[in-house]
């Protein structure tokens, strides 16, 4: 009864991917292309996520919020059905774009309760890490043109505000136009944002393979997916919420502040395994 809890609620995951798959590209496109699909296979999941959560109520014989696995797949299934509710109720379907990776995410990390097999095969494990890292340094590389980006923006605004705007070669404006920058900013965050939801996913997944449920207790990880949730609101907020120019460059930078700080505690663990 316990395994089949487990199957259920590995099966919601796959259903709520596609929320995940409309949030990413929305985010990246600008434009709820995907939402009606994602929404009704998002509700196929909520369902299975039902069911999922009953089963393990009858196995264990107590409420399912008895450990931090089953803690948080209850809080995603509750998400979950606040959000279908309000977009019944209210059409906020702006909401979805916050609360579908978000749930995603937390029924991911309630479905990896339970231990599986090892790696098939050391290739595959070592891939399966390449594959975290190029993703990872794809959102930091964004995330860096953003953050360029930014301190241009500052730079620009100010110099306009004061009226001393530097002249380059023949008389050119030094910086492109503020309209420019914050396109380019808005952009690469996204994009940055895109690459890091995978390379989490990916990363969670390989140290659950690796490590069993002690993964959780990595702080490393804990970093990841603390940055990840922070980055995820910053990026609701911009889009949803219009935060554009001075206020736009300062969160970016203070995203990149986070990740610098995420890259730093990475590198002990990406040495040592790599030296495995």
């Amino acid at each position: 009864m316990l395994e089949l809890s487990i199957f259920w609620l590995r099966l919601a995951v796959v259903f709520y991917a596609a929320g995940l798959c409309s949030s990413l590209v929305t985010i990246v496109r600008r434009e709820q292309s995907f939402f009606a699909p994602a929404l009704h296979a998002f509700r196929v999941g909520l369902i299975l996520h039902f069911v999922s959560l009953v089963d393990r109520a009858f196995a264990v014989r107590h409420f399912p919020a008895d450990n931090f696995f089953e803690t948080i797949s209850l809080c995603g299934f509750l998400l979950g059905l606040l959000f279908v509710f309000a977009q019944f109720r209210y059409s906020f379907s702006s909401l979805g774009l916050f609360l579908f990776p978000l749930v995603f995410g937390m029924a991911l990390v309630g479905a990896l309760g339970t231990p599986v097999g090892g790696w098939a095969s050391v290739r595959i494990r070592s891939a399966w890490l390449i594959v975290h890292v190029m993703l990872v340094i794809a959102g930091y590389a964004s995330l860096l043109i953003a953050g360029g980006a930014s301190i241009f923006y500052l730079v620009q605004e100010r110099q306009l505000k004061a009226k001393k705007l530097v002249g380059g070669p023949f008389g050119a404006p030094s910086l492109p136009a503020l309209m420019t920058l914050d396109s380019l900013l808005a952009r690469t965050m996204n994009l940055g944002f895109v690459f890091t939801t995978l390379g989490v996913i990916v990363i969670v997944i390989w140290a659950f393979i690796e490590s069993g449920t002690r993964w959780i207790s990595d702080p490393t990880i804990l970093i990841s997916m603390l940055t990840w949730f922070v980055y995820l609101a910053l990026i609701y907020l911009r889009t949803v919420a219009g935060w554009r120019g001075r206020r736009a460059a300062w969160v970016t930078l203070s995203v990149l502040t986070l990740f610098a700080l995420t890259w730093a505690a990475h590198i002990g663990i990406l040495g040592t395994v790599f030296a495995r």
